[in-house]
């Protein structure tokens, strides 16, 4: 169960970062925190891979006023994303072809939902800006749809003005993304080991 968990999870995140290159060459718009991330790496002459680590280690600083605990998966999830966007910049190229680039962003869209199922599937913690979101909402009392809400907000507005891709892909994705997860997850979560091993035990004494 470990292995699976492991191998999921590191798939989740390769994953997350392709789909994130492919959302760029797509050329059509970002989801709102790679908004961010496109402008601030724009402003500071940096690869989008290098601000996203960044960041995810900045945002991990807010985590501790409100008392969050970072897991493994968690850890991973600041390093790794990042990492995989930059590998995939370099493989992918662009499309000018508007055929290609819708194409590119319906991957991306569905390759960026099925790797968020994957990576929250393993269990091992979430990444540093779903975590702001689910500890913000924790402390203050707002919903989780009204945390999420406020941040993307905030994120999205200053990527614009920081000269990030704003556009369809940016609508599809907030529309999207969602409903994707959430038929998705059931199909990639990992049952914890207690419960397989009291499913197991009738099975090992008949």
């Amino acid at each position: 169960m470990m292995t699976r968990r492991l191998l999921q999870l590191f798939a989740g995140l390769a994953m997350y970062g392709i789909s994130l290159a492919l959302f760029i060459r797509a050329g059509l718009g970002l989801d709102p925190w790679d908004v961010f991330h496109q402008g601030v790496a724009g402003k500071a002459g940096m690869s989008i891979g290098a601000v996203v680590v960044i960041v995810s280690f900045l945002v991990l600083l807010l985590w501790i006023p409100l008392r969050q605990w970072p897991g493994f998966g968690t850890l991973c999830n600041a390093i790794l994303v990042g990492v995989f966007a930059d590998v995939g910049l370099a493989l992918i190229p662009a499309f000018s072809h508007l055929g290609g680039q819708i194409g590119m962003l319906a991957g991306a869209v569905m390759l960026n939902g099925i790797a968020s199922a994957c990576y929250i599937g393993a269990r091992f913690g979430p990444g540093a800006r779903d975590g702001l979101m689910t500890g913000l909402a924790r402390r203050t009392g707002w919903s989780v749809r009204a945390s999420r809400t406020g941040i993307e907000v905030a994120v999205l507005g200053a990527g614009w003005l920081l000269g990030g891709s704003v556009g369809v892909g940016t609508v599809i994705y907030a529309l999207a993304i969602g409903p994707l997860v959430q038929i998705l997850l059931p199909r990639f979560t990992v049952p914890e080991v207690r419960g397989a091993k009291r499913q197991a035990a009738p099975a090992a004494v008949s």
